[in-house]
């Protein structure tokens, strides 16, 4: 006969005085969690199928011998990057866009931090101009491109128009490459001053009156209260537009395409991608390999930024 075994009262008493452990799993988390579900699912699945298997998709294709439009490939595995990175044309592709990148990211936000500061200031007309100044940036690059390369145009351009009546030849701007890269950086600049103008704007018009009136009754002038003062309480309106801007310079195309079709002297690497696979090449794998190297240089700029140059961002 087996003993049975029996708690002492003080077991439980002690037992019966312990919180009983509630359901995480109840009725009310279960339905917000079916609400969650229908809200996010089709969103969810929307970037699965037009973000990530067409990333995953190019990987794939970067590992092929693939001649665009053929029904068969050759498997090549990491010989589209050996090749990249050993032709002497890459180097000339990397500096392009190193160039094209600077110059448009702190063109748009110097100029835009300099148009918000005119912006900023209780006059006439400051709603139409900030109006003004923001509609290029909504306004398709296509249509930006042909009309600024009507306007470059060395025979039929307004400005070959404006520099003959002065007594002064039209520069090559389409076929000089030098030149040409100057061209789309002017426009893209000028594209994007608006936004990167908006956003500073924003940033001026909640900054504290109190702190600036302070410093001013202190004796600072206005350039001493914008590089103290306006600057480094701005650091979250800068860091916010050197992520957005930088990603966008870096995936440049309509623009370029549309003003310098050939690629000559501002072949991105997003252009050199679109050239290697639609530009006469017909290379979709080494095209393929393009592309992801412009995807890691975009997650190595993006981690550089969000985990270095964040500490220097002042959010109070």
């Amino acid at each position: 006969m087996t003993p049975q075994l029996t708690q002492s009262r003080p077991a439980q008493q002690a037992a019966a005085s312990l919180p009983q452990r509630r359901s995480r799993w109840t009725g009310r988390t279960r339905r917000d969690f079916f609400v969650f579900l229908a809200l996010a699912l089709p969103n969810l699945i929307l970037i699965a199928v037009f973000t990530y298997w067409p990333l995953i998709n190019n990987i794939y294709y970067s590992t092929l011998d693939w001649t665009l439009g053929s029904a068969t490939a050759t498997v090549v595995g990491l010989g589209n990057y050996v090749t990249f990175f050993t032709d002497p044309g890459s180097a000339d592709v990397l500096r392009v866009t190193l160039l094209f990148t600077v110059a448009t990211v702190g063109g748009s936000m110097v100029l835009g931090l300099l148009m918000a500061l005119a912006l900023n200031r209780k006059i006439p007309g400051t709603t139409f101009a900030r109006s003004a100044v923001f509609a290029p940036y909504v306004l398709s690059g296509v249509g930006v491109g042909l009309v600024w390369l009507f306007i470059f145009d060395p025979v039929y351009g307004a400005l070959s128009w404006v520099l003959r009546g002065i007594g002064l030849a039209s520069p090559q701007w389409i076929n000089d490459p030098q030149l040409a890269m100057v061209m789309v950086i002017v426009v893209y600049v000028w594209k994007n001053l608006g936004y990167c103008a908006v956003v500073y704007l924003a940033g001026l018009q909640s900054l504290p009156k109190d702190v600036l009136e302070a410093s001013a009754l202190d004796g600072a002038g206005a350039a001493r209260r914008l590089w103290s003062i306006g600057l480094p309480l701005l650091s979250p309106t800068t860091f916010f537009l050197l992520i957005t801007t930088l990603l966008s310079s870096l995936q440049a195309f309509d623009i370029l395409k549309i003003m310098t079709p050939s690629g000559r002297g501002t072949n991105t690497l997003m252009f050199e991608s679109y050239l290697q696979a639609f530009g006469g090449y017909n290379r979709a794998g080494y095209s393929a390999a393009v592309s992801v190297v412009l995807f890691v240089i975009l997650l190595v700029v993006t981690v550089v930024q969000m985990r270095f140059v964040e500490k220097k961002v002042h959010y109070s």
